[in-house]
Parts: C-alpha cells; structure tokens; sequence
C-alpha cells in the first residue's frame, strides 16, 4: 500500500512497519549565536578565546571554549586569539563510538592545556601517539571546513 500526498509518502509493505518518509526542499538555517566568531576564526586557522572586561574581575583569564559573558560576573567578554600551542592534559581513546561520531574509531581525544586559558580544551589529535604531557600544536581544516569544532586538530610540537 502506498498513499501520496504532496510531501509525505506512507510505506507499508504487509504487516510491516509504517513508514513516513517526508522529502524536503527547504535548508536549515543553524546559527551558533554568540560563538559564531569562534567557528569563523577556524576557517582563518585562528583560534579565539575570550575574556571578561569588567575591572572588578581583576585577572584577564582566556576562556576556551569561550562564552558570551563572563562566569564570574556575567559582564560582556572581549575575543582575543588565543595561544595555538599547548600540551596534552590527558587523552582517551573511543573504540565502539556512536552512530553519530564523526571521527574514525580509535581516534585519540585529548584535553589540551593552553597557557593563560583556565580551561582545558577538548579536541583531537590529528597525529601521533598521545601522552599526557606531550607538547601539541593547532592545526586547522581551512581547505574543505566543516565549520563544527572538528576544524580544529592538534599535532605533536
């Protein structure tokens, strides 16, 4: 049995199961909002980090990922580029990962500790083996970019 309408065809074959299939011819419209300066600086091999710019906050952390407001006191963050160099805080490797995982299994993941940023960065190392402690490098999809954070790898220093 098969019923037409103009967007949405129902399937069912016997006693299977019903199938609604509903083609599209319209995009989806994705904004990453606030942090969109931060995809954009990865298509220009630019990572960027931000900071908060209320004086009461005293020190001038690097936030990465960064955030629209500050933590602390919720004033608004300047961007600034942040160092691309840093080291492996630790790693793990994913062997049996999800339909969804856009990275090959057994794919390394680290957390990249960056001088001057009070967080540890997630990412993936492009190359090499991983070991905590080892000095990495950014490099970045600028070719053919996804404009998602796979963009942004790191390779041993």
């Amino acid at each position: 049995m098969s019923i037409a309408w103009p967007t949405t065809v129902i399937e069912r074959e016997g006693h299977g199961p019903f199938v609604i299939r509903n083609p599209k011819t319209w995009s989806h419209f994705h904004s990453y909002g606030g942090w969109g300066r931060f995809f954009e600086g990865l298509r220009h091999s630019k990572l960027l980090a931000t900071r908060c710019t209320h004086a009461a906050c005293g020190e001038k952390r690097l936030w990465l990922p960064p955030r629209c407001d500050c933590p602390d006191c919720w004033h608004e963050m300047e961007w600034v580029e942040a160092p691309q160099a840093g080291r492996i805080y630790t790693w793990s490797v994913v062997k049996y990962p999800g339909e969804l995982f856009k990275l090959p299994a057994g794919t390394p993941l680290i957390s990249v500790e960056l001088k001057g940023v009070c967080t540890k960065l997630m990412s993936w190392l492009k190359e090499g083996e991983p070991r905590i402690g080892l000095p990495v490098r950014a490099v970045f999809n600028t070719q053919r970019p996804t404009n998602t954070i796979l963009d942004l790898a790191w390779v041993p220093a």
